[in-house]
């Protein structure tokens, strides 16, 4: 399998992607030959979780919490 980061581009009315030379020589791709491309969008990983962690309390309750526990054990 291969991973390539490859920028989509517009190619007359469609988008086109394209396949650096040295990696279609690594895996041996003819021409006219059927691939499959499995695509996932670049992202920030910090940026998709950020803020999606929702608590059923709030912080301050948390913490409060916390200093009534016991700790000596």
């Amino acid at each position: 399998m291969l991973e390539v980061e490859a920028k989509v581009r517009k190619w007359g009315r469609s988008f086109g992607v394209v396949i650096p030379k040295e990696k279609i020589r690594e895996e041996g791709i003819k021409e006219n030959e059927i691939i499959k491309l499995l695509i996932a969008k670049k992202t920030n990983v910090l940026k998709e979780t950020f803020g999606t962690l929702k608590f059923k309390r709030t912080t301050q309750e948390i913490l409060d919490e916390s200093d009534r526990e016991d700790w000596d054990e």
